[in-house]
């Protein structure tokens, strides 16, 4: 089914080769839209392309080269004549424990997961505040509501990639962008596979890693369309939500995780006014 406006809306994805970007690069076709699709590796969308119509356009893109993020960027707007929703969605996990994380994984993990996403939104803002509107989606995780134990450097990027973009939303509002973080749970992606990093385990970390994998292994992972379908409608919103959470699990573990924090501050409110 076709969206309400009469006219197609070109959408820009990193990472759209799988998981959610693909995920959401499937729903937009199936709307009438058009897409720029792009990844370090596009081979997954050879089918989709040829199934297209000429609709979706895919080549190779590095998110962590700024360079090539922005002859990306023109290259997507030279393919339809203008791009109306930017998805930063490519990145991938570092697991392993704060001490174990070498100063190259760190680096490269921030440089695609933090960095690819600040230069997307470098590249794109220009185009959309010429044309006076756009959306961009910085696809977060529930994680970057705080820090847990195995995937703090994911945390990490993903929590200044929320600040970031809560700046990015208050600058570019004015020009008639908006800016929306969303934030999902457990999709069935490869995320965790292929798009998985792992440190060189430290042995004094084995009875932590243990009880992990128990709790992980208790864990559901839901089918990326169903994100997909709620994106669409994000997309369509004349105000869309500044912040969006992607699935009920994930919806009650941030809302625990707030609460948590609000209790913590709550505790400590009369330590804390002594400093001043």
């Amino acid at each position: 089914m076709q969206h309400a406006s009469t006219e197609p809306r070109t959408w820009f994805i990193t990472g759209a080769s799988r998981g959610l970007g693909r995920a959401f690069a499937e729903a937009a076709l199936a709307v009438g839209d058009q897409v720029v699709g792009v990844a370090r590796d596009i081979a997954p969308l050879e089918e989709l392309v040829a199934a297209s119509d000429g609709r979706l356009v895919a080549f190779p893109l590095d998110v962590a080269d700024r360079g090539a993020v922005f002859a990306g960027v023109e290259r997507a707007i030279a393919a339809f004549g203008r791009l109306d929703v930017v998805v930063n969605n490519a990145g991938g996990v570092v697991l392993g424990m704060v001490e174990e994380v070498t100063e190259e994984l760190a680096r490269a993990h921030l440089d695609t997961n933090f960095f690819g996403a600040l230069w997307v939104s470098q590249a794109v803002v220009p185009h959309l505040r010429a044309q006076g509107s756009g959306r961009i989606l910085q696809v977060s995780s529930m994680g970057s509501a705080g820090g847990f134990a195995a995937t703090g450097m994911y945390s990490a990027g993903k929590a200044a990639l929320d600040s970031m973009s809560e700046a990015l939303q208050m600058e570019v509002e004015r020009f008639g962008i908006k800016v929306t973080i969303l934030q999902p749970g457990g999709y069935q992606t490869d995320l965790f596979t292929r798009g998985l990093t792992q440190t060189t385990e430290h042995e004094a970390y084995a009875p932590l890693r243990e009880w992990l994998a128990g709790l992980w292994a208790e864990s559901e992972d839901f089918d990326p369309a169903k994100a997909a379908e709620v994106v669409l409608q994000v997309v369509a919103m004349e105000e869309p939500p500044k912040r969006l959470i992607l699935g009920s699990a994930a919806y009650d573990m941030v809302d625990g995780m707030t609460k948590a924090m609000t209790a913590e501050l709550a505790k400590w409110e009369s330590l804390s006014r002594k400093a001043e």
